[in-house]
């Protein structure tokens, strides 16, 4: 069974960083491409960045500049580094493979539980 488990989150301060890890066990997700999606109190679960098997990356306008998604295929594990965090980053963050990377939560094959991300004012 595939099992994508999301951590390193928590309460940071706006400006503040935090590092996110999503670590595979039943995948090996060097052959697939990976993405990041959070969803904020209320709202639809939206697209964060994706990451494809050859590194090519993508990033949503809001998130450009400020977070860098990264994979290690030797340690089948996912990063997503967020820098410059505001309240509005404020969300449950969620890591996902599939075959192709896309910007549309409903294409990708497995996730992960999600992991808390609190940014404070």
């Amino acid at each position: 069974q595939v099992q994508l488990v999301e951590s390193g989150g928590g309460l940071v301060q706006a400006g503040g960083s935090l590092r996110l890890s999503c670590a595979a066990s039943g995948r090996t997700i060097s052959r697939d491409d990976m993405a990041w999606f959070r969803q904020a109190p209320g709202k639809e679960r939206e697209f964060v960045a994706y990451i494809s098997r050859t590194d090519d990356t993508y990033y949503a306008d809001s998130m450009k500049g400020r977070f860098t998604i990264a994979r290690d295929n030797a340690k089948n594990t996912l990063f997503l580094q967020m820098n410059s965090l505001t309240p509005e980053d404020t969300g449950v963050y969620y890591c996902a493979g599939g075959i192709l990377a896309t910007m549309s939560p409903n294409l990708y094959d497995y996730w992960g539980q999600g992991i808390q991300v609190t940014v404070s004012s």
